[in-house]
């Protein structure tokens, strides 16, 4: 998993650089500085708002003007973005509305008053639910926000989900997703750059709404978008920081599939409260919750989110036929790849490494996860990753055998390649929770 050496540390870090071009690095170990990217190819702006339920607007640098991407909870959180997106003196071309949560499309009114000239799209699937409002959520998010206005602002130009839109000048790709974490969800694709503009499906480090009850259907979604959009390099989702796309759905499809383990229980015919979770079971369910996701902010601004998160996962759960569950769904993931039985992240690691892939390895780990390598601590994913940016890619690495294996750890011993020749031989041990490597720790090979 790593370029280990007997030389020091700096030593090994400019011959890292010298081997693996990829990684960007100049010749004193520095990263190489990079050209400005075209106006066209900056990066999204992004404006968030405040906590509780702090929720993203973004705005893409396009050749004709912006194209802003979902607008917010409420009219005054809205004009706050408008004020940023002014600053940037450029006109606004389009808006697009991924889904039809309250948080997302609350503020339209507010962008359409400020760009008149902007027509607001949304899929026909999403802006017929945000017309019949079936589940009753705008009356829900103005009883508990009295900002939220008391009429909507919907889409004027509308599209079936899959078809290419050419908003500002741009080429975007979109996809509808159904019975996810809301009953419709539009996604927005740049090609050419690999952004992906993927609204609640992905999300991270914070505490997302479950409350319709449709975890195993959102789960199936997130296959669907990986599947869909495989050359996806940066998300940007509707809440939290932008991330590698694969790591950002390995890490919500992580995320659903412990909540749901730890709520399967509280529901079983032998349970205290049989297949209701008492009040004991909840307060149980979300203190494991905040032990595993300590401090992450709820999406939405209900103080009892977990506890409606955890009632309706667990009347969700009680409804479900286990012979019929979807294998997406199954608490304990498929453990072993299709090659030579290692488990799924541990391959996904190797594969990443011989495919010098680096944002493939980083969405291996989780996103707290600890790498020891001969002694050296690195934690969490981004410390990993650029360990793994000066030390792993452009290396090769053959797994010479599986040396121990039980449910959630592996212990290999590998042979790596610096280079892609000669190398050493090492033991790399790896514990798996779910679809992500939590630890790795290496050694030599005596």
């Amino acid at each position: 998993m790593n370029y280990i050496s007997r030389r020091p540390i700096a030593a090994s870090l400019a011959a890292a650089c010298l081997i693996a071009a990829l990684a960007g690095c100049s010749n004193d170990g520095e990263p190489a500085p990079r050209a400005e990217p075209a106006a066209s190819q900056a990066a999204p702006g992004r404006y968030a708002s405040s906590n509780p339920g702090s929720v993203n607007t973004y705005w893409i640098q396009a050749p004709d003007g912006l194209v802003l991407v979902d607008t917010l909870r409420t009219p005054d959180d809205a004009r706050k973005a408008v004020a940023e997106i002014r600053k940037t003196g450029r006109p606004v071309a389009a808006i697009l509305l991924t889904h039809s949560h309250p948080d997302h499309v609350g503020g339209a009114g507010a962008f359409h008053e400020a760009f008149p000239q902007a027509p607001v799209y949304a899929s026909t699937a999403t802006d017929k639910t945000m017309r019949e409002d079936e589940r009753g959520l705008y009356a829900l998010a103005r009883s508990a926000n009295p900002a939220f206005p008391a009429r909507l602002t919907y889409a004027d130009r509308t599209f079936e989900g899959g078809t290419p839109l050419q908003v500002g000048g741009l080429r975007l790709e979109t996809a509808t997703f159904t019975h996810g974490e809301s009953d419709v969800a539009d996604v927005y694709y740049r090609p050419d750059t690999g952004e992906l503009f993927s609204g609640d499906l992905a999300t991270g480090k914070v505490t997302p709404a479950l409350i319709e009850g449709t975890s195993c259907g959102w789960l199936q979604v997130l296959d669907q978008l990986g599947t869909r959009f495989p050359a996806a390099r940066t998300m940007y989702p509707g809440h939290g920081a932008a991330s590698p796309a694969r790591a950002l759905i390995d890490e919500q499809r992580q995320y659903l599939k412990a909540f749901r383990a730890l709520v399967r229980p509280a529901v079983a015919a032998d349970s205290p409260d049989g297949k209701a979770v008492g009040a004991g079971e909840q307060k149980s369910i979300a203190a494991a919750l905040e032990r595993a996701y300590p401090g992450r902010p709820p999406v939405a601004d209900l103080p009892t989110i977990v506890q409606e998160n955890i009632k309706a996962v667990g009347r969700e759960l009680s409804a479900e036929d286990p012979a019929k569950t979807p294998a997406a769904c199954a608490d304990q993931p498929q453990q072993e790849s299709q090659q030579g039985g290692l488990l799924a992240p541990v391959n996904a690691y190797v594969t990443a490494v011989n495919g010098r892939d680096l944002d493939a390895l980083a969405g291996a780990f989780a996103e707290d996860a600890e790498l020891v390598d001969v002694g050296r601590r690195f934690q969490g994913r981004a410390a990993i990753r650029e360990w793994a940016r000066a030390e792993v890619i452009g290396g090769s690495l053959t797994v010479v055998k599986v040396a121990e294996s039980r449910p959630g750890h592996q212990r290999l011993l590998v042979r790596f390649a610096p280079g892609g020749q000669g190398g050493f031989e090492a033991y790399y041990a790896f514990t798996v929770s779910g679809s992500a490597i939590t630890r790795a720790e290496l050694t030599y090979a005596r």
